[in-house]
């Protein structure tokens, strides 16, 4: 195969992967890399640190996958990688993605997947026995079993790669504390490679280039790909005015009669809520009204929001209800339609929202219900994606027509809340940790009189 294909695109054994590798991707059907894979894996086997940006489904997690097994092929020693991922749903398509291309080259590949949510000591055992080659964790959870001793019995001490995916969301106060002690007790930042991929690139995360590199190190690499627009072309974005006590029947009406083709009753789509409270509320009201759909938020038991997100993504069901744990990389093809149910506080979070359809060329539609306090957040968007929202019409008479019965489930779904006592376990622990913490008037006399 020759260095670059007939338009000039390099190809991945020009880049520097290895024929075995090549041919694993040859089942997904993945041939010609992709800008930001072509820009950053030359870097990576050189040894480089490197910080990459570039849009949702643009291909960043092979960008890093494919060096790193490019190069654990040579020295196959436990502890080789850690891939650091801010959500559970992220972190198991991370660890598919990394299975699927090492199966593939038949390297004989361990990868383990450490997510809060499951039995602690049971990940701890099997960590010990496998010694993995790969580790795709949630920081959280990672810095919990490698505080019972695992970095040694791992391997961790041999690590070559720190790879932090999503870095714009790790690098917050949020996980602060736990990468605080990951980065303590992994070998140092001049005896791995530290690699930074990301959808948003923040004038922090930027700035790390021009930091002072440990002794025999060179700054990180950064490679930026630009796109035309923060959203695709191909995507429909509009906006219902409505009420905000008056959502629920435009939506159920908005189901039943989409903007975009659908393929089938309902089209495939995905609704993102602000809360987890708003998002089970609507799932179970939509059920009631014979809708089938899932739910996934922070207050669902792991086994469930993996099991929810696994029939969506085999389009078991048609309408996945997601807080916005679901809108930052998880690679979901084919989704119709986009509405935002609560429009979001930052335009960032509305831009990785709508990412999730209009994928590679593809139609999406996106639409956003906006009610009297929200006009202001979609002008921000509008002048940050350099794109106006159009309004689309809703017959308010056949709308009102549902409007019985989507009162009627709705009181169903917000009873059975209720005598489950949805929530009432994370704001008790919400409180404590607050009182802990000095956030509180209690808390801060506490605080006072301890000192």
């Amino acid at each position: 195969m020759g260095a670059n294909t007939a338009n000039g695109t390099p190809t991945f054994p020009a880049l520097g992967i290895s024929s075995v590798l090549v041919r694993a991707l040859n089942a997904p059907a993945i041939t010609t890399p992709t800008p930001i894979q072509a820009a950053t894996i030359p870097a990576i086997l050189a040894g480089r640190d490197v910080i990459g940006g570039a849009e949702t489904g643009s291909g960043k997690t092979l960008a890093f996958a494919l060096p790193i097994l490019h190069l654990l092929a040579r020295d196959m020693v436990g502890g080789y990688a850690v891939i650091l991922t801010p959500t559970r749903e992220l972190g198991v398509q991370l660890h598919e993605q990394f299975l699927a291309v090492g199966q593939g080259s038949r390297m004989g590949l361990r990868c383990a997947l450490v997510l809060g949510g499951m039995d602690i000591m049971r990940q701890s055992s099997e960590l010990a026995a496998q010694r993995p080659h790969v580790i795709v964790a949630t920081p959280g959870r990672l810095v919990d079993l490698l505080q019972t001793g695992g970095v040694h019995e791992w391997g961790l001490e041999r690590c070559k790669f720190v790879v932090l995916d999503e870095a714009d969301r790790l690098l917050t106060p949020t996980f602060a504390s736990a990468l605080g002690y990951l980065f303590s007790v992994l070998p140092p930042a001049r005896m791995r490679q530290t690699l930074l991929f990301t959808a948003t690139l923040t004038a922090e995360i930027e700035r790390l280039t021009q930091k002072e590199p440990p002794p025999g190190k060179q700054p990180p690499l950064l490679r930026k790909i630009e796109t035309d627009a923060s959203t695709p072309a191909s995507l429909t974005q509009q906006y219902v005015f409505v009420p905000s006590h008056m959502r629920e029947p435009y939506l159920v009406h908005l189901l039943h009669n989409p903007p975009c083709p659908c393929a089938g009753e309902f089209p495939f789509t995905i609704i993102f809520a602000a809360r987890c409270q708003s998002a089970e509320l609507l799932s179970r009201m939509l059920t009631e009204l014979g809708i089938s759909n899932v739910s996934l938020h922070s207050m669902l038991p792991q086994a469930r929001r993996l099991e929810h997100l696994q029939l969506f993504r085999a389009r078991r069901v048609p309408i996945l209800i997601s807080t916005d744990v679901g809108s930052r990389g998880l690679d979901i093809p084919d989704v119709e339609l986009i509405v935002n149910w609560d429009v979001p506080r930052a335009w960032e979070d509305y831009v990785h929202r709508v990412g999730r359809t209009a994928r590679k060329g593809k139609r999406g539609w996106a639409l956003s219900f906006v009610t009297e306090r929200d006009v202001e957040l979609v002008q921000t968007i509008e002048q940050k994606i350099n794109k106006q929202l159009t309004e689309l019409e809703l017959p308010e008479s056949q709308v009102m027509e549902r409007l019985s019965a989507v009162v009627a489930a709705k009181r169903v779904a917000s009873m059975a809340l209720h005598d489950e006592h949805f929530g009432e376990q994370r704001e008790r622990n919400k409180r404590k940790a607050d009182i802990a913490a000095g956030r509180t008037k209690k808390g801060k006399r506490a605080a006072k009189a301890a000192r």
